[in-house]
């Protein structure tokens, strides 16, 4: 190694400017020393860093790789292999792991330590003997100047001795910081070459070490694992090729198609409609009402679940229920001069949802198909075997019924509930009975009305002459007079599907055969929108009535109506025949058919009921007329028999009704004073004034009362 420049020991007592310039180099190199340490030891602990940085990152990694078990992956199938894999990598990285503590120890020892302790022991002793040298010079040089002014003619031997003493020892200090500032620098030289081959030499040995142990850990048994790893990988990688090449070809054939694909409505004349379904999907418009006159369109997913009308938000995980279709009814309407509009309406009768649909096709198939599931076909076994058999565009649309005995046994109850006894006694053999032949109930090729006879504008137009229409729909007082005077008031909702001519009303057969020829007809045509209509059924009539303006659109006497019936199979339609007399003097027999949201049982019940309350009228006198109407009209049968011990009995037991008081005129007995004592004794009972008990009665009785 070459010679090493350094100081000499013996020009220090001297202290020449000769001696002072070589210190100035010697500190100068001292200074640069000082710097280039610095850098250098931030250099090894940024090293250092990054090890124990390696530590904890092996160790966060090794956590995460067995967390991969735990993700709730939801295409997490077939990650088997993957799991097993990382859990033998995630064992392998924790044994990395220990070594790279290990080396990052090692690192901590030989490589920053040193360079550590090298800063603080000799550039501090070399930093701290300059200032002691610089403050025993600066002594020096002052005790030199005071000794330069003793004066040369009064000289004091005592102050002179002094002075010379101070001299003394400013030069001896200066002499001992020189000597031990000049051999610090002296051995810098050789401490500095040390201080920057030892840290190194540290690092070094750390990383050999570190290599060593990994080798001898993995290199035997990582070998055949890593194999089959990378084998597995490649055949990954096989498998995403040609899933890629796949994908490619099938992009290839989708864009390939006709552009009507992506028109919304490319076949508006004669659209390919699927009329038997039984479950849909696709985007809709729904129409919200933001204000008393506004509204916005918003464009969602529908979809059908069961009876149940879904709708999903993009975006959302799951759907909500927006509507249920058991029972409800659905039509096309006209809505804001939007196309292919539809509106689902509530058992209920109220106007639920409307939507848009983006075409022809896509509307009639959503009308289908909420039709299909509001008869709640999805309940039976083969759904879509029935929707086919409801909807097939041939004559047997209707399964005709082909005994006429199996229809009596299962006739309609609602038609003679009081006789279901006798009819079951005297039903008739099968074999005894004759089939009526179909041209013997209606003619053939008797035209078939889809309308309602008039629709409600018109209705207003023509029955209420230049009268303003309320806009706002609302019926006036008397609207249904007779509303008031009727013992029965039920209300139906139904959907009018056709009437036609009959020839005969002897039998329900012809209401069965012209339900056939209706829905045959409506679906060799594809006439499937109807008319909602509110029936009403009292004891006088049958009306039609509009759900919207409320005005009245077809109204039949009961005396009219001489057969009504169900079908047997499908149970929500229902009918009726109409006798109406002519101008020319004969009568004329027509069938309606109905679609009802309940049962057609229940309104041939109710039929029924009306028609027997119009025998019973007609056998009573007015006053037990009065007696009926009070005891159906009050429905309370606590009040009801208050009322009847407040009115006397005769000596057979029978209530009197009559005052047998004579008249102070004539002595007849007055039947309107014994009527008013009764309506007084209900007036006191039930706490009904009696200008308000008696309109409820009748206008008859408040005329007679």
């Amino acid at each position: 190694m070459p010679a090493v420049d350094k100081l000499l020991l013996e020009e220090a007592l001297q202290d020449s400017p000769q001696t002072r310039s070589l210190l100035s180099v010697f500190e100068e190199d001292a200074g640069t020393l000082t710097d280039y340490t610095n850098q250098l030891l931030q250099a090894m602990q940024r090293v250092y860093g990054a090890q124990n940085e390696m530590c904890l990152a092996t160790q966060q990694l090794s956590k995460q790789l067995l967390a991969y078990e735990k993700q709730n992956f939801a295409l997490g199938k077939g990650d088997e292999e993957v799991i097993s894999t990382l859990h033998y990598f995630s064992k392998v990285v924790d044994e990395l792991n220990v070594l790279h503590t290990e080396l990052a120890k090692q690192l901590a020892d030989t490589m920053v330590l040193p360079i550590i302790q090298f800063r603080e022991k000799d550039l501090t002793e070399v930093s701290t003997l300059k200032d002691l040298f610089g403050l025993a010079s600066n002594e020096h040089d002052l005790s030199m100047a005071k000794y330069s002014r003793l004066p040369k003619k009064k000289e004091n031997e005592k102050v002179k001795t002094e002075v010379g003493k101070e001299v003394a020892a400013a030069r001896r200090k200066q002499h001992l910081s020189s000597l031990q500032y000049y051999c610090a620098l002296n051995g810098l030289q050789y401490r500095k070459r040390m201080a920057m081959m030892e840290p190194m030499i540290g690092f070094a040995r750390g990383q050999i070490n570190f290599f060593k142990k990994g080798a001898e850990m993995f290199s035997k048994s990582m070998d055949s694992f890593l194999s089959s790893v990378a084998d597995m990988v490649q055949s990954i990688q096989v498998e995403l090729e040609a899933e890629a090449d796949k994908m490619r070809v099938s992009q290839q054939e989708l864009l390939s198609v006709d552009e009507s694909v992506y028109t919304p409505d490319v076949d508006v004349a004669a659209p390919q409609v699927n009329r038997n379904l039984i479950q849909k999907a696709g985007y809709l418009n729904l129409r919200n009402k933001t204000g008393l006159v506004t509204t916005t369109w918003e464009r969602l997913y529908f979809f059908t679940q069961g009876g149940n009308l879904m709708c999903q938000p993009r975006g959302a995980v799951a759907g909500g229920l927006i509507q249920d279709l058991d029972n409800c009814s659905v039509m096309a309407v006209d809505c804001e001069d939007r196309r292919y509009c539809f509106q689902i309406t509530t058992p209920n009768g109220k106007s639920g949802i409307i939507l848009q649909a983006e075409s022809r096709k896509e509307n009639e198939e959503w009308i289908c198909a909420i039709h299909n599931i509001s008869r709640q076909i999805y309940l039976t076994d083969n759904p879509e075997a029935v929707a086919i058999k409801l909807n097939q565009p041939a004559l047997q649309a209707v399964t005709p019924i082909t005994s006429f005995g199996k229809k009596q046994e299962t006739s309609c109850p609602s038609q003679n509930p009081k006789n279901s006894e006798t009819e079951n006694d005297k039903i008739v053999p099968k074999s005894t009975v004759s089939i009526p032949e179909t041209e013997e109930l209606i003619a053939p090729g008797t035209p078939i009305q889809f309308d309602i006879v008039l629709p409600a504008t018109e209705f207003l137009d023509q029955n209420r002459g230049s009268r303003r229409t309320n806009p706002f729909g609302e019926t006036e007082d008397e609207s249904f007079p007779e509303a008031e005077d009727s013992l029965l008031q039920q209300m139906f909702i139904v959907r009018f599907l056709g009437s036609m001519a009959v020839k005969t009303d002897s039998t329900t057969e012809v209401i069965y055969e012209a339900m056939r020829q209706v829905l045959a007809a409506r679906a060799i045509h594809n006439i499937f929108r109807m008319t909602e209509s509110h029936l009403m059924v009292t004891s006088q009539t049958l009306r039609l009535i509009d759900p919207q303006t409320q005005v009245s659109r077809a109204s039949f006497e009961l005396n009219s109506v001489t057969q009504f019936a169900a079908h047997q199979e499908n149970k929500r339609l229902v009918g009726f025949v109409i006798r109406v007399p002519e101008s020319t003097g004969e009568e004329s027999l027509s069938t309606y058919i109905f679609e009802s949201n309940s049962e057609g049982e229940k309104i041939c019940y109710a039929i029924n009921l009306g028609k027997e309350i119009i025998e019973v009228q007609k056998g009573l006198t007015n006053f037990a007329w009065v007696d009926l109407k009070l005891t159906i009209l009050l429905q309370d049968p606590e009040a009801l028999a208050q009322l009847m011990q407040s009115i006397p009995l005769t000596n057979d037991g029978k209530y009197v009704l009559l005052s047998d008081q004579p008249d102070d005129n004539d002595g007849s007995p007055s039947e309107n004073r014994g009527t008013l004592t009764w309506f007084q004794n209900a007036e006191r009972l039930w706490n009904v004034p009696l200008d308000a008990l008696l309109p409820r009665l009748g206008r008859e009785t408040v005329r007679n009362g």
